[in-house]
């Protein structure tokens, strides 16, 4: 069987928090053909993790490497590559994730008010605009 994993699926095999819940979600983890993770479930993922249980950089890197070594699991590499650069490097994985998909896409240049995303993305080799400054 090939599944799609939602959010709740990745926090609760990676927490072990719950019962119930985790040893299903591991074991669904184990079992399947294939786990198709996608990119907004990473971000949901990190954001989980670090808000909900204030987990920090290492935790939540080591926790998504867990899922990038199992050759089961089915995910834009790259996008979660780019979006871990930006979480090591002191920002979000959704930026990241948000910067490289949208090159990826077309988009010339990463656009946002959000200055520190803004220097982490450059960093990463990207153009930016950044939306503070008059253009």
């Amino acid at each position: 069987m090939i599944v799609t994993a939602d959010t709740n699926i990745l926090v609760r095999a990676a927490m072990m928090d719950d019962p119930v819940q985790s040893p299903r979600a591991a074991r669904l983890l184990l079992e399947a053909e294939a786990v198709v993770v996608t990119t907004v479930s990473l971000c949901e993922f990190a954001w989980v993790l670090s808000s909900m249980y204030r987990q920090g950089t290492d935790a939540i890197t080591r926790a998504m490497g867990g899922l990038l070594a199992s050759s089961k699991v089915v995910v834009e590499r790259a996008a979660v590559e780019a979006g871990l650069a930006v979480l090591q490097a002191g920002g979000d994985f959704a930026d990241g994730v948000i910067a490289h998909t949208g090159a990826a896409g077309g988009g010339a240049m990463f656009a946002s008010f959000d200055r520190r995303a803004l220097k982490l993305v450059a960093q990463g080799g990207q153009r930016i605009l950044d939306l503070n400054e008059d253009t």
